[in-house]
């Protein structure tokens, strides 16, 4: 296999054994169209059903597939970190195993990648299935967050991306645990590109992706790239302040100059209601800042491999020390088995 074509496809995949085998023949068949030499990673994020069971009989077939297979559930944005770390590929694609992200559009990305673009990003169109919730929550993610940061992140852009190996090697040196890839592929530069795409239907099982999980997964993405929030908080505290001043002139006023008594229960409580709500609000924006913090600072590993096939090399330590020219060093480490 000459590796310096090698085409490298990382799937984070999560309880998905109906669509694996699927999304491996459709690969395959597109990628020895373009007789380009290439690996397929699948990385088992903690599934609970035969999906690791079934890339292990897959790989007994063809090695050209290989597995990471974690400990538990670790996250998607983990997952793919994992692919990317283990890919040896001169370019790295990344797509969901749910057969949503067209195996079609590879030969596409790779033909845009050869044209000299480094990142490769895939915008998902809407279709008629795409709830009115959720188009609303994305478009006014989008628009937010391009408000609030300085990095201006593609909005739709999905997880069905192609980097180039100077990119993988630039991502992969990032080793914070709160991971937004979508950010962090606009935020290290480089020359970029997007093709557009209209999701298939998933061929088998269903979503895993909660409304809490997506919540989440914007909050990690506001937090990651902008102190904003933290701003806000300030200028909250400011325009509380500043609402309670002409009431305060108002009160001494009627004191010192009237003989009107001031009302104070109703407004007292009016008050105190609406500053400790600001309070509360501010307080939970820095406690939201300092558990990220907390989280770094422990040191843990980004994840834990349960096993790994189809790699001859030593493991990939999942917190590698840093290096000054920002590149990964491939290391054994303890916390992940060979």
């Amino acid at each position: 296999m000459n590796t310096d074509e090698l085409i490298s496809i990382v799937i984070p995949v999560y309880d998905e054994e109906g669509n694996v085998r699927k999304l491996y023949e459709a690969l395959t068949q597109e990628l020895e169209r373009m007789w380009c030499d290439f690996e397929i990673i699948f990385v088992d994020d903690g599934s609970r059903d035969r999906s690791a069971d079934i890339i292990k009989e897959i790989h007994a077939s063809d090695p050209r597939v290989k597995l990471v297979s974690f400990t538990r559930n670790f996250g998607h944005q983990m997952a793919i970190t994992a692919g990317l770390e283990h890919a040896r590929g001169t370019a790295v694609v990344t797509m969901d195993g749910d057969m949503q992200h067209p195996p079609s559009l590879v030969p596409d990305m790779i033909a845009r990648w050869k044209e000299g673009f480094e990142v490769v990003h895939t915008i998902r169109e809407d279709t008629a299935d795409t709830g009115i919730l959720k188009r609303f929550a994305s478009s006014a993610f989008y628009r937010l967050i391009n408000v609030i940061v300085d990095t201006r992140i593609v909005p739709a852009a999905a997880d069905f991306r192609l980097l180039d190996r100077k990119v993988v090697d630039v991502l992969n040196g990032l080793r914070e645990r709160n991971r937004f890839l979508r950010g962090l592929t606009a935020w290290v530069g480089f020359r970029q590109t997007s093709l557009a795409y209209v999701p298939a239907k998933r061929h088998a099982g269903k979503t895993k992706y909660s409304l809490r999980k997506m919540l989440s997964f914007a909050g990690d993405g506001i937090t990651s790239f902008s102190t904003f929030p933290l701003k806000m908080s300030a200028y909250l505290g400011f325009l509380a302040a500043g609402c309670g001043v002409p009431y305060a002139v108002w009160a001494i006023y009627l004191r010192l100059f009237t003989d009107e008594a001031v009302s104070g229960w109703a407004s007292l409580i009016v008050a105190l209601l609406f500053l400790g709500g600001i309070q509360l609000i501010c307080l939970g924006v820095l406690g939201e800042y300092v558990g990220k913090i907390y989280e770094e600072v422990k040191g843990r590993p980004l994840y834990i491999s349960r096993e790994r096939i189809g790699f001859d090399e030593a493991p990939v330590d999942p917190n590698p020390p840093k290096q000054d020219d920002g590149r990964r060093t491939t290391v054994s480490a303890t916390s992940v088995a060979p």
